[in-house]
């Protein structure tokens, strides 16, 4: 099998190769028999990876532990649902499940499109399998999944943080998201190259845009809540090297969805959006690389395989490559139309296009200044959760802010009477509920400003709504329930993205009350029967037993939480021994509060009791624990869901969309003429 799965990822390879070179030839000739055969070699590499990752599970699956990889990411005790979260749990596996995801995009665009686009489809493929080519490259040379080793009787088995329900689906998210920014930048280089540069590339790639960003931010949420479960400190988000490398392309992907508005709508901001689904396919390889390179340390990095001067040189052909290209075509990049007044929506996306940026910025640069400065002074530095958010934390004040500001103004230009007829009920509400939160004690700065912009955008949101539901009941003689939810119908792009901010909203509120409202304690040398209390509640430690298990020994202690009196229900800690590991992993107790007894607990919906246990000693029961108090965390989820919802709303088809296409692909047949 090992032979099997290593002739399979050469012959995958080679397939891409010939895509790739057929394709670009068919769309430089204008030939149909290189572009058909390119498209065939399209298929002959999807299929040939689906072979080659099958083959890599079903050793993992049958314990072949004579094969490396195996051998290093799984056991024979190893549960299934472990064992295939295997398959890219390690460095050769992950980056082969990658290649497969790209694949297998790409067989899903070219036989979708294969009516379609003719002018362009040719260098969309070209631009996909050159990247297939170089992933293919290196899985063949540099980190192979096949490679055989030693026969073992058992393997090391994965990293014991990673056996984890949320981290086995939490890296297939991201790949998802990563891959799938591959699209829309293979469209835009096509779109230069062919001197194609209107609308028509814009509207055939927003849904796989939305994809991918979405499957993206999803991938980071569920990375957040692996690391609030899991690694018991009681937090979701520590700016990671290997977490901003995931959240740095979201940015920049959540920009271009704005700004590609503006150009469909005004024609406008061409050169911007080329540049900034250039960064964000960019700085998705580049995540990639930092994750595979081994020159920052990371909970969630791979160890060093020598990968790192393969990533940087592609990086640096595909970032200087296209942007060489843009310049090239900056003649036919020229926008049709100009800003009419700063007072305009264009304007309020194009300052949200900036914050973004800027943002991105920022990060980058913290993330990376540790690679020069070690260099420069031998000394390592660790940039902290501290210094991002003394840097970003006035930009993202701002940014939401403004979420409440820009889908409101009109196009071209608003006048001071609209506004004021638009913002004074979100803006007399956000006085309101800040004057009362002030009076209720809440004092820190930026927890307050945020709580204000969330309701700012809340009143924003509900008002826009409340006005096209009443538009339509005016206009159509429509119930209020039948109003909405044709409203919504009609209009699923827009009414989509306003969900999407508004579960924006709610993570907000999830983070500025959990980050600057949270409670720890840490009790030690506590015997059988103590009792802990915290903010209101207590927490009673009753008992402690060992049980001996097949993959590794646990020792649980067993508490009790309770509030004003009333049980609330047990919390169950761990501390787990496993046999070939060094040092034993934690499972931490959370209880979420959900349901208030009295008027005066409503307050505390949304938070969460987190308990984690830092020693224990199993013969007299003696223990120390850390306790957290959460305020308002589960809203950080909350929004997760809403913005699911808003997502799929926003990804379904309209009615319009087919009209539109007609007129882009009109207008940009006149401008290529």
């Amino acid at each position: 099998m090992v032979g099997f799965g290593t002739t399979c990822l050469l012959l995958a390879t080679l397939a891409a190769v010939w895509a790739a070179v057929s394709s670009f030839l068919g769309g430089a000739v204008r030939s149909t028999g290189f572009a058909i055969s390119g498209r065939r070699a399209v298929y002959a590499a999807g299929l040939l990876f689906t072979i080659a990752i099958g083959t890599l599970e079903y050793l993992i699956l049958t314990n072949d532990f004579s094969v490396e990889y195996v051998f290093q990411n799984s056991h024979i005790t190893q549960p299934l649902f472990f064992k295939i979260g295997a398959l890219w749990g390690g460095q050769a596996g992950s980056l082969l499940f990658w290649a497969w995801i790209l694949s297998i995009y790409a067989v899903v665009l070219v036989f979708w499109n294969r009516h379609r686009h003719k002018e362009l489809m040719p260098f969309v493929t070209g631009v996909l399998m050159t990247t297939l080519v170089f992933f293919g490259i290196v899985l063949s040379i540099v980190t192979p999944p096949f490679r055989p080793g030693i026969a073992h009787a058992d393997g090391m088995g994965m990293n014991p943080l990673l056996q984890n329900y949320w981290m086995v689906i939490h890296p297939p998210c991201l790949y998802l998201g990563y891959v799938g920014f591959a699209v829309p930048f293979a469209f835009g280089v096509a779109a230069m190259i062919t001197r194609r540069t209107g609308e028509v590339w814009i509207r055939t790639t927003r849904r796989w845009t939305i994809f991918a960003w979405f499957f993206l931010g999803i991938g980071i949420l569920l990375g957040a809540y692996w690391a609030y479960i899991e690694l018991g400190w009681g937090g979701y988000w520590a700016w990671d090297p290997v977490e901003t490398a995931s959240f740095m392309p979201w940015l920049v992907g959540t920009a271009f969805l704005h700004s590609v508005l503006v150009q469909e709508q005004k024609r406008m901001l061409k050169v911007w959006n080329l540049v900034l689904v250039i960064l964000t396919y960019s700085l998705a390889i580049f995540g990639t690389f930092l994750t595979r390179s081994g020159i920052l340390q990371s909970v969630h990095a791979f160890a060093g395989t020598g990968l790192g001067p393969y990533f940087a040189v592609y990086l640096g052909i595909a970032l200087f490559g296209s942007l060489g290209l843009l310049i090239w075509r900056l003649p036919d990049l020229r926008s049709e139309h100009r800003l009419d007044s700063l007072l305009s929506r264009e304007s309020a996306f194009l300052l949200n296009n900036l914050l973004l940026v800027g943002i991105t910025g920022a990060v980058f640069f913290l993330t990376v200044f540790p690679i020069p400065s070690e260099l420069w002074t031998g000394k390592g530095i660790t940039m902290g959760p501290p210094i991002y958010n003394r840097v970003t934390l006035p930009w993202f004040l701002a940014l939401i802010f403004l979420t409440g500001i820009g889908p409101l103004v009109a196009w071209r230009k608003a006048s001071p009477g609209s506004l004021r007829r638009m913002f004074l009920a979100p803006t007399v509400a956000t006085a309101a509920v800040t004057l009362a939160l002030f009076a209720a004690g809440a004092r820190e700065f930026y927890a307050l400003a945020f709580y204000a912009s969330a309701v700012f955008v809340f009143g924003s949101i509900v008002s826009e709504f409340a006005r096209g539901a009443a538009a339509r009941m005016r206009t159509k003689g429509e119930g209020p329930a039948a109003a909405f939810g044709r409203l919504v119908w009609r209009s699923k792009r827009r009414y989509g993205g306003y969900v999407v901010h508004l579960g924006v909203v709610f993570a907000v509120i999830g983070i500025a009350g959990s980050s600057a409202y949270k409670k720890d304690a840490t009790f030690e040398d506590i015997r059988p029967g103590a009792v802990m209390t915290l903010d209101g509640y207590t927490l009673k430690y009753e008992r402690i037993e060992t049980v001996e298990g097949t993959a590794y020994a646990r020792v649980t202690q067993y508490l009790r939480l309770s509030r004003a009196g009333r049980d609330l229900g047990p919390m169950v800690v761990e501390k787990r021994i496993y046999k070939d590991v060094k040092n034993p992993t934690t499972e931490v107790a959370i209880f979420p509060f959900l349901r208030p007894a009295s008027l005066a607990e409503v307050r505390r919906i949304g938070e969460d009791v987190y308990l984690t246990p830092i020693s224990m000693d199993p013969e007299s029961g003696i223990a120390s624990f850390t306790v957290h108090v959460l305020p308002f965390v589960n809203w950080l989820w909350l929004g997760g869901l809403v913005v699911i919802l808003g997502t799929g709303i926003a990804i379904l088809p309209d009615r319009s969309e087919k009209r539109l296409m007609a007129a882009s692909r009109a207008v940009e047949e006149r401008a290529v003429a």
